[in-house]
Formats: C-alpha cells, structure tokens, sequence
C-alpha cells in the first residue's frame, strides 16, 4: 500500500471518504458476508478479471446459502437452500452483477480522480443477505431479488510490487491448520485468520496452512504453489536437473478437495501451464520433499504472482498450535535463485497477459 492510502465506501446508497473508511480487513470483519477482492490495472484503465471474480462472488454466495447461511447474514434463523438457482446461471446472477456494478459505478469516478499516477485501485465487493425475507421462488421478479442483496464496494488506493525484484519475494511460514468452507470466500474467515497472527515471525509476510505440518494447502490470503525437479522421489537433492528445460520441472498445487479456495489466480496459473506444456499436478505439496523444490510462489489478485524467497515450518507440529511465534522452534528453506526462477517468471508473463486481454474496461462502470 501507499504511504497516504485513500479510500471510499459505497453502502447503502451512502459513499464515503478516506477518514470515515477503515481498512478492507477491518471493513470486512464488521460484517458477514461473501467477498471478492480485485484490483484495476494499466493505470486504472480497467479491473483485472472482473467477470472471473463476479462468478466466484455468486459461486460463493450459493455455497453458503447452502452450507452455513450463518456466514452470510447476522440472523439466527436462516434456513439452508435459501437462495433460488437453475442447473447452470444462477437466476439471480445477473441481478447481483447489476447491483454490485451500479455501486462501482458510484464510487470509481471519485476514487479516479482523486488517485496519482503511480497507484491503482484495490477493489473489495462484499454481499450479505437479509436471509428472513427471502420468499424462495423461481419466479421471483428481479426487483425482489434485489431486496435479498446487501452490496457494499470498498475501493482503497494500492501500489502493486514489481515483479522480478528479489527484495519483493515472500518470506512464508507454515502456521495454522486448513480453513472451514474453503469452497467460499466469506468475510468471518478475516476474523478468524487474526487469531493465526501469534503463529508469525515478524519477518514473515504470509501464512500457510496446513493440517497435519507436512502436507501445505495454501497461505491465508494466498494460493501456493511450489516447483519441483521431476524426479521427485529423490531426497538427497543432488540428482542432476536440465534447469534451463521447463520439462524437468513440475509445478504442486493443493487440489480444490484439500480444503482451498479456488483462487481467480489459482485457475490462470493452472490454465498457463496446460497451455504452455508444463507438467502440473493438483496434490499439495509435502514438506518433507523440499529439497527437490526448486521455486514457489503465491498468488492473489492483488498480487499476482509474487515469488517465495524463503519457507519455514514448525520443528514440532501439534505443540506449535499452542504457542506464539517466539517459543517455536522453526526449520527453514531458503531459495538460492536470486529472485524469481524460470518457471514462475514464465507464468507470471503470461497471466499477465491474460490480464491484458480479459481486462474489463473501467468506462462500462463509469459510464452507466
């Protein structure tokens, strides 16, 4: 973020401005919810997989109508199966995509004009659901479905980090066990991703999850991902490896059915390598195979890519749940690289350039 973040909130008709908006993490703990974070890109020209991130946004919303309505409104009498869907769209779909558009188009204007060069737009779109008045119909005039909705759009100013540099890399740390719901983006999970604070060294940018210490799903806020020489079942790190060949290398990912949220970000990295040829497999990846590690990186939409430069884990699991950062013992990895590898840097250009491509012009919102 920038030194002198601005930011704007748009609810219940009302927008606000930069002294009465809080920070996204603590907008979001105020309020139940499912939530999806963009952000513009090309000097906030346009929003970055904005038709991506609305699908997931509905995506999510049906899952915890279904799951745990709970997480979707502060009632305590919402019943399962609230919402009305088809076999395929969402009825309601288009309804959700029109509210949360017409809201972004009441605060992007401001937030645009009041940005310098250098910054883009960080954009947090959350939903909640007055789930009592909810008369479930799939005849249910749009009108009606849109009383269901409660769309607020928080906007703050951000500065992405360039890639490539190696001081930009991540320091990670395995530190907490697997998230409830993965499937779903909701807003309590900010809450409960505070109490896994005590787990971080200070130096430590972002937090894995994990549930047995060996097995890595993915970080709090992230997807993660490592890049392995395929001969994978060598443990003593010397057998030799092509490194300037993309098919000695396979890249891990935690499947959907681990326990992880399925990342904008996370599916264009998966995408990228089946078109470019590179051997992935969805299985999370085992710490006790690190050696053959060549590269990680995380990924989300605020970040993209950004590279690991080092990893590290508890020596002792089960005891490390219980104590704060300072009484565990920690075995680390470094990445000798010296900044992003082959592989990750190859990904990374070309999300981009899916970026660019599916990139959602700013004047369809602005101008409606």
């Amino acid at each position: 973020m920038s030194g002198s973040t601005s930011r704007y909130l748009f609810s219940n008709g009302i927008l606000s401005h930069t002294l009465d908006v809080p920070p996204a993490k603590v907008f979001l703990e105020a309020h139940p919810g499912a939530y999806t974070t963009s952000r513009t890109l090309n000097n906030a020209s346009c929003l970055l997989f904005w038709e991506r991130h609305m699908k997931r946004l509905s995506e999510s919303i049906q899952i915890l109508s279904n799951l745990a309505p709970q997480l979707l409104s502060k009632s305590n009498n919402a019943a399962a199966s609230l919402l009305p869907t088809s076999p395929n769209l969402p009825v309601w779909q288009p309804v959700l995509k029109t509210l949360v558009n017409d809201s972004l188009g009441k605060v992007l204007p401001i937030a645009l004009r009041e940005r310098v060069d250098s910054e883009e737009l960080a954009i947090t779109t959350l939903v909640s659901g007055n789930l009592e008045e909810l008369n479930v119909c799939e005849t249910m005039s749009e009108e009606k479905m849109s009383n269901f909705f409660d769309v607020r759009v928080h906007v703050e100013t951000y500065v992405p980090l360039e890639f490539g540099i190696r001081e930009n890399g991540a320091h990670l740390a395995v530190g907490g066990y697997g998230r409830n719901i993965a499937s779903a983006k909701y807003s309590d999970w900010v809450r409960i991703r505070k109490n896994l604070e005590k787990l971080r060294p200070p130096s430590v940018t972002e937090l894995l999850l994990s549930y047995n210490g060996d097995q890595i799903l993915e970080g709090c806020i992230t997807n993660f991902f490592v890049v392995c020489r395929k001969d994978r079942d060598s443990n003593d790190g010397n057998a030799s490896c092509d490194y300037g060949n993309k098919n000695s290398f396979e890249v891990q990912t935690a499947p959907i059915s681990d326990g992880v949220l399925p990342g904008v970000i996370r599916q264009l990295v998966l995408e990228v390598c089946r078109n470019e040829g590179i051997t992935f497999r969805e299985v999370a990846p085992s710490w006790s195979k690190h050696e053959i590690w060549e590269e990680a990186f995380i990924t989300n939409s605020l970040r993209l890519l950004q590279h690991a430069d080092s990893i590290q884990v508890p020596t002792e699991w089960q005891s490390a749940q219980s104590k704060t950062w300072k009484d565990i013992s920690w075995t680390k990895k470094q990445f000798l690289v010296g900044g992003p590898g082959m592989i990750t840097t190859l990904i990374q250009e070309k999300v981009m350039e899916k970026a660019i491509m599916e990139g959602y012009p700013i004047s369809n919102i602005c101008t409606r």
